[in-house]
């Protein structure tokens, strides 16, 4: 790797996290907590315009890299030492460029994901690969109301379908995308009383959701097994086969063993 700025620069340790989850905001608190020489990069897609508050010590970018090559660029040019993917468990691409990026210029990747649902003996869950699969299902079911909780890029492909929606948001979606659904804006944990209280005053026979994992977002699947609702859940998008732990405590531990910045 090119060392510009000498030794002083090559003795610097960089970590670049792929934030975009809540598993990436409890690890950069984590590593300032321990008081840390590492200098960490947290980088957002920027998909949302609302974003949880990072330490002050943490450098933040917006916005993407440009594909494998842009991002294994930025990793030589920033002197990055190493990176974990710590996106979403629905992002799609990042994951694989980021794979691929390590992968060209030598730089260790981790890849932190928390564990998927899976159903409880009351759930009905309907089981889909993708959201134009969802949106399929949801035509050929009798549900009449209908909520959905995938977020706002992929509202969609469901504008062909004649039930009523109600989509559950962070941010407001693009006008017109979804022509008659009403709009709620919210950012979890939601407990198990608001998915009950939405589901009632809503009137909702069916929920759609993406099996994001985690704690913050359960309470609606609770929520529809106690009301004896249907779920359509769609799964997770395949994943490069890279190293990957689930918890935050196990980045915490390769981050100390592979740059050794963690007292």
């Amino acid at each position: 790797m090119n060392d510009p700025d000498g030794p002083a620069a090559s003795a610097r340790r960089r970590l670049l996290v792929l934030g975009g989850s809540t598993e990436a905001s409890e690890l950069i608190r984590a590593i300032d907590s321990e008081g840390s020489s590492v200098e960490v990069v947290l980088s957002y897609a920027g998909r949302t315009a609302t974003r949880t508050s990072s330490p002050k010590g943490v450098e933040v970018r917006v916005g993407g890299f440009g594909g494998t090559e842009g991002l294994a660029n930025h990793l030589r040019s920033d002197g990055i030492t190493a990176m974990i993917d710590a996106t979403h468990p629905f992002a799609a691409r990042m994951p694989f460029h980021a794979a691929a990026a390590c992968r060209s210029v030598k730089v260790p990747l981790l890849r932190i994901v928390r564990p998927a649902w899976a159903p409880e003996p009351a759930d009905r869950w309907i089981r889909v690969t993708t959201v134009d699969d969802a949106a399929r299902a949801v035509h050929h079911l009798p549900a009449a109301r209908v909520l959905l909780t995938i977020g706002r890029q992929e509202l969609g492909a469901f504008a062909e379908c004649e039930a009523t929606f109600v989509a559950r948001c962070i941010d407001p979606p693009e006008i017109g995308v979804l022509p008659g659904a009403t709009i709620l804006l919210g950012r979890a944990p939601f407990t198990l009383e608001d998915e009950l209280d939405v589901i009632r005053d809503h009137r909702i026979d069916l929920v759609v959701s993406k099996n994001a994992g985690g704690e913050a977002t359960r309470a609606k699947l609770d929520a529809a097994r106690q009301l004896g609702i249907p779920v359509i859940m769609i799964a997770r998008p395949p994943a490069p086969p890279v190293d990957t732990v689930e918890r935050v405590q196990d980045a915490l531990d390769w981050i100390a063993e592979c740059i050794g910045a963690l007292a």
